[in-house]
């Protein structure tokens, strides 16, 4: 029905939501999942709560006197969080030049270069579930779809999502396989 800017999606979700006979559905690209939204009232009631800021959104609130901060460089982005490692994981990073910090970082920035392309490739099949999982639950092939989707083998999947809506199946394909979410 509807794809781009969230504003744009959720106001014409609202214009038929009126006249629909079933409910409507809208999902985000990004993960797959179904998002709800409050339709209620005028159209400028609607924009005023997608722009209004959410709790997890808003700035927090500064540190009470006399309260120190923990470890780290908090206004960098930078805090101590804890790690649990075994002692020869320790003595290993404790030989490292830099420090345990800069090798763990180096760990995570190599791990991020080399495994990029299997994190998008399992990111895109969770993100298909989420959607396949709310929308073809009940359908014919759908365990079936699933299987071929984990294995990423696509020639089973599309056998086994062919007898489902176009509009369904076209946009499982498109968040499993064409890589754009």
């Amino acid at each position: 029905m509807a794809a781009g800017p969230l504003i744009e999606v959720v106001l014409a979700v609202k214009a038929a939501s009126d006249e629909a006979e079933a409910p409507i559905f809208v999902f985000d690209d990004a993960t797959g999942r179904a998002m709800d939204f409050d339709l209620r009232g005028s159209v400028a009631d609607v924009v005023a709560r997608l722009t209004r800021p959410s709790p997890a959104r808003r700035a927090a609130p500064e540190e009470p006197a006399g309260e120190t901060r923990g470890r780290g460089r908090p206004k960098l982005g930078v805090v101590g969080r804890e790690v649990t490692l075994l002692p020869r994981h320790w003595e290993w990073l404790a030989t490292q030049p830099g420090g345990a910090s800069v090798a763990l970082r180096k760990l995570v920035d190599e791990a991020r270069r080399t495994g990029g392309a299997k994190q998008k490739a399992r990111e895109a099949q969770e993100r298909a579930y989420q959607f396949m999982s709310a929308m073809a639950g009940n359908l014919p092939g759908f365990e079936e779809a699933a299987r071929a989707l984990f294995a990423n083998d696509r020639a089973r999947f599309d056998v086994q999502v062919a007898s489902w809506p176009e509009d369904v199946r076209a946009y499982a394909i498109r968040l499993a396989f064409e890589g754009t979410p």
